[in-house]
């Protein structure tokens, strides 16, 4: 990637004009969510300190915590090897980024022995206290 370019333009964008992101808590490390970001998401992102994804079910730009207030404020961008993945250091309000009231969207664990889903973090606050309307399932 050349560092000459227009930042935006360096990018590998997807047929659908989308780039995945994997936003990570940069105090613990923690991967705590996956979105993707078009590029107006990634520009309003950058421009205001805050993540701001493409919601693919909703079909628009997502400011991350705008019903729940559980905002992701950007701390640092990566672009990985190939310009095709991002992954944005971030500092979780409310400690809570998945919409099921976890910490973690990751929060579902596979067992070795019974190779089925498991539940491996808590609700931390019901969905039904963080959303106005119904949460997505």
């Amino acid at each position: 990637m050349s560092v000459n370019a227009d930042w935006l333009d360096v990018l590998r964008w997807d047929a659908d004009g989308l780039i995945p992101v994997i936003a990570q808590e940069a105090a613990s490390g923690k991967v705590l969510m996956f979105a993707w970001m078009n590029r107006e998401a990634l520009a309003r992102t950058m421009a205001t300190g805050e993540a701001v994804y493409w919601s693919r079910s909703r079909a628009r730009l997502w400011h991350k915590g705008e019903e729940s207030g559980h905002v992701q404020k950007v701390l640092g961008l990566r672009a990985d090897c190939d310009g095709d993945a991002l992954l944005l250091s971030i500092e979780q309000t409310g400690g809570i980024a998945c919409h099921t009231g976890r910490q973690s969207c990751f929060f579902r664990q596979l067992s070795g022995e019974t190779r089925k889903w498991e539940e491996a973090e808590p609700v931390l606050k019901d969905p039904k206290d963080i959303y106005k309307g119904n949460p997505k399932k």
